[in-house]
């Protein structure tokens, strides 16, 4: 026996793969709107973590730079103490200059120059005297040069040719000088030449005839 269906399956098969697109449809929104948040939070969580960084290193920054101030304001306080140290051991060692700079030209002036005035300024000194003769003067400004470690840069301004009158009927020639020379402070002295020099000052200071 034949037997004939009648029922319209054809448009129960399609009815069939619509529902079945719907529920795969909806299966597909469903994973990819999970995905989506899954990936949202994770996103969420490394821009939170990223944010905490961020925030640390700022702190960090912040604190770092406090330090660096305070370290240029003890640099700065550790100079300014320095300055005044230094400025100090000057004015001190400045008060013996007088004393080594008499000690000293008692020492190195020769026989036959005589000094007739002296000004100090600052460390540089003028000197104005008279020699026996042009060859006495050279002689004043090697000693001054290179035999004494508390004078420096010697140095002849101007030297004219004059005469002497020892009594009515002696009258001698003598060379006029005025020399310039340069007076170290004691901090810029060696220390034996310094301690050498200050023993030496003990010694009352006396022009050489």
């Amino acid at each position: 026996m034949i037997l004939i269906n009648l029922l319209p399956h054809r448009e129960a098969a399609r009815k069939r793969r619509r529902e079945s697109f719907y529920v795969t449809l909806g299966a597909a929104a469903l994973l990819g709107g999970l995905i989506a948040g899954a990936a949202y939070v994770w996103y969420q969580a490394q821009i939170s973590t990223q944010q905490s960084k961020n925030s640390y290193l700022q702190a960090e920054i912040k604190k770092l730079e406090s330090e660096i101030k305070e370290i240029s304001t003890l640099q700065a306080e550790i100079t300014a103490l320095k300055a005044r140290q230094q400025a100090v051991e000057d004015l001190q060692g400045d008060r013996n200059m007088p004393v080594h700079l008499l000690n000293e030209l008692v020492r190195q002036l020769p026989d036959g120059v005589y000094l007739a005035s002296m000004k100090q300024t600052d460390r540089t000194v003028t000197l104005q005297g008279m020699a026996q003769s042009n060859e006495r003067v050279s002689e004043l400004l090697r000693n001054l040069g290179s035999g004494s470690p508390w004078l420096v840069k010697p140095e002849l301004i101007e030297i004219t040719a004059g005469t002497v009158t020892l009594n009515p009927r002696d009258q001698r020639r003598v060379a006029n000088f005025t020399m310039r020379i340069g007076l170290k402070r004691p901090t810029d002295v060696p220390k034996p030449a310094a301690g050498a020099a200050g023993a030496a000052g003990a010694a009352t200071p006396a022009v050489k005839g």
